[in-house]
């Protein structure tokens, strides 16, 4: 390639990486934001960048390898374990609930791994349940916790309807760990985070010493920051227990162009909706260069969001502990800002 090309090239690239700043600084400046951000395109990173603290009492700031929970961008990674189980003939995901979980209810009978996967099983979300604040400081296994919700009538027919369920993907856990033979947790550092070398990303255990692991807080009505409602993280499971980084949740990203956890023909079928643009773990909008794979994630004192252009290589990550509606802004703002619209 000529050097004036190239020139031209990595100019561009900074201006663009310039822009980006810039606009993730006055977006920071006006709302307050509390988090990590990361934007990509073609490959390269051009905005990678903390702001506000990662702990306010210490005094410690965000920064890229800050460690954010992630809330529901953990769907993602489930649904990535059971496809992966999939394409080894152990499991298919129109295979009946009741094949591996035991004891499950008559109710549940017409209820495919499918319908749990897409929100549209009709199994209540438990953490609607008028009692969820009052239980969610209680620490379960994944048995206890599916039986939470497990006795309830379904809200529809399976199939028939969307309705986002954590309760879905909270059995879906239980499945991993029925047919895989290992724990959640462990499936998931094995087949997905260490082949990946995502060394900042796992399940948020309380009691674990986790190094640059950011405090999650909320915003009182007057603005004012406050730490965020205790959690046992053994409530979000496999609907929302994971921590990451926005440099690992990049690899990650990077990942999903290849085979290295899924083939194409499964990666296919992760990102195909079925109601309500929701897909396996995705919310897929849009076509062509103008397509979007996201999803948000949100839990007592995080809110996340991970948002991809595969049509145009580009991909934007924003990990948030702060509250407020700063993350919907850098979002809308670095994607304008990104792809100049």
């Amino acid at each position: 390639m000529h050097r004036t090309l190239i020139a031209a090239i990595l100019l561009a690239g900074l201006a663009n990486g310039q822009e980006l700043a810039a606009k993730a600084d006055e977006i920071a400046s006006k709302y307050d934001f509390m988090g990590s951000v990361l934007a990509a395109k073609g490959g390269k990173v051009l905005l990678k960048k903390g702001y506000g603290m990662a702990n306010v009492e210490l005094d410690v700031p965000n920064a890229p390898n800050t460690k954010f929970r992630l809330g529901s961008i953990t769907k993602q990674f489930t649904a990535t374990a059971i496809l992966q189980l999939a394409a080894t003939g152990k499991l298919s995901v129109d295979d009946h609930v009741s094949k591996y979980v035991p004891d499950s209810p008559a109710a549940w009978k017409d209820i495919t791994i499918h319908h749990l996967l897409t929100h549209t099983s009709g199994i209540p979300n438990f953490t609607d349940f008028p009692d969820y604040e009052k239980t969610m400081r209680q620490h379960v296994t994944p048995t206890e916790l599916v039986a939470r919700f497990k006795a309830r009538p379904l809200d529809f027919a399976p199939g028939s309807k969307y309705k986002y369920s954590n309760s879905g993907y909270e059995v879906l856990g239980v499945i991993i760990e029925n047919v895989s033979g290992e724990k959640y947790e462990d499936y998931l550092r094995k087949h997905i985070f260490d082949p990946l070398d995502m060394q900042d990303t796992g399940y948020d255990h309380d009691t674990t010493i986790i190094k640059h692991r950011a405090a999650g807080y909320e915003r009182s009505k007057d603005g004012k920051i406050r730490n965020a409602e205790y959690i046992d993280m053994s409530i979000p499971y496999s609907a929302g227990s994971l921590y990451s980084t926005v440099e690992d949740l990049y690899r990650w990203d990077r990942a999903l162009y290849t085979d290295k956890v899924l083939a194409a023909r499964w990666r296919e079928k992760m990102f195909t909706p079925f109601l309500n643009n929701y897909a396996y773990g995705w919310i897929v909008r849009g076509e062509g260069k103008d397509r979007t794979i996201s999803h948000s994630g949100g839990v007592n004192g995080f809110r996340t969001m991970i948002q991809r252009y595969p049509g145009q290589d580009g991909c934007i990550i924003v990990l948030d502990n702060g509250g407020g509606p700063a993350l919907r802004e850098m979002i809308n703002g670095l994607s304008a800002a990104l792809f100049g619209k």
